[in-house]
């Protein structure tokens, strides 16, 4: 085999196993940083009525969107008044 090919085939299997390399660490941060879906973080100013949890949690200008497992969306301010309720289920 010529020289030049020989080269071309080790980098060939250098961009292999940097490739793989980049997909196991990929899909390790992925798994260790996701969190499990069991409970979603919600800021210790708000305070959810009694029996709900939340599902997803989302920050807007001067307010803090809360979606329940109930189907509700809960609108608070900044300092985690309730300002709203709104049923999604609808």
């Amino acid at each position: 085999m010529p020289p030049s090919l020989i080269f071309l085939k080790w980098l060939v299997i250098v961009l292999m196993v940097t490739m793989i390399g980049g997909v196991i660490t990929i899909v390790g941060l992925l798994v260790t940083r996701m969190p499990d879906g069991s409970s979603v973080g919600v800021p210790e100013a708000v305070v959810l009525p009694e029996g709900e949890r939340a599902a997803a949690v989302t920050v807007a200008v001067g307010m803090l969107l809360v979606v329940t497992e109930s189907q509700r969306l809960l609108v608070f301010d900044r300092m985690g008044t309730l300002i709203r309720e709104v049923d999604l289920a609808e």
